[in-house]
């Protein structure tokens, strides 16, 4: 499949068949994930595969799923057939910071920008769009309950999920409210002006 071709067929999925999705399909999604850019190449990132459909079911309710049933949709954490928790260190990155060809003459450097979860947001993407060119579907959503989470999945206390993505087949599923939204993106060249 043409990048451009992946990057138009990439949506938030939310709603899968009961088809399976193949071992060798997640082993070259998370791949596609672990090649994503990483800061001073701390690689930092880290994933949790979660196949398991009892694992799976309390992820689910871990997010809150059962309320978003109620709103009308259909069950989407719990019926995904696989899961990829995103995680990462930000003590790698401080860590690798202080390693000979990263020390500046004040020490560490003082993180203008958090890059762990910039390059986390970059593996979730690569992750995204991995799972379109294998001919699936994903979607990412935050639980927001990331200590329960990371308890039930043996996540280690250095390393903080960023968030789950879904992945399987797709099935119709309700579209999101959010798209009635204008999609524009500011672009400015140059310089920023109100009229671009």
């Amino acid at each position: 499949m043409e990048f451009s071709e992946v990057l138009a067929k990439r949506r938030m999925v939310r709603n899968y068949t009961n088809e399976p999705v193949s071992r060798e399909q997640l082993e070259r999604i998370v791949h596609a994930g672990a090649r994503a850019p990483s800061a001073g190449n701390t690689r930092g990132q880290s994933f949790v595969v979660v196949t398991d459909q009892a694992t799976r079911r309390a992820i689910a309710q871990l997010a809150g799923e059962a309320q978003y049933v109620d709103m009308g949709f259909d069950p989407w954490v719990s019926k995904a057939p696989a899961h990829i928790i995103i995680g990462v260190s930000e003590d790698a990155y401080h860590s690798r910071y202080q390693e000979a060809d990263k020390l500046g003459t004040d020490g560490e450097i003082e993180w203008p920008v958090p890059y762990w979860w910039v390059d986390a947001g970059a593996s979730m993407m690569a992750i995204l769009l991995a799972a379109v060119d294998e001919g699936l579907a994903a979607g990412f959503l935050g639980v927001h309950a990331f200590d329960e989470l990371e308890t039930l999945v043996g996540i280690p206390s250095d390393v903080s999920a960023i968030g789950i993505v879904t992945i399987g087949h797709p099935a119709t599923d309700r579209r999101s409210g959010s798209l009635d939204r204008p999609s524009q993106v500011g672009v400015h060249w140059n310089q920023w002006t109100a009229d671009e």
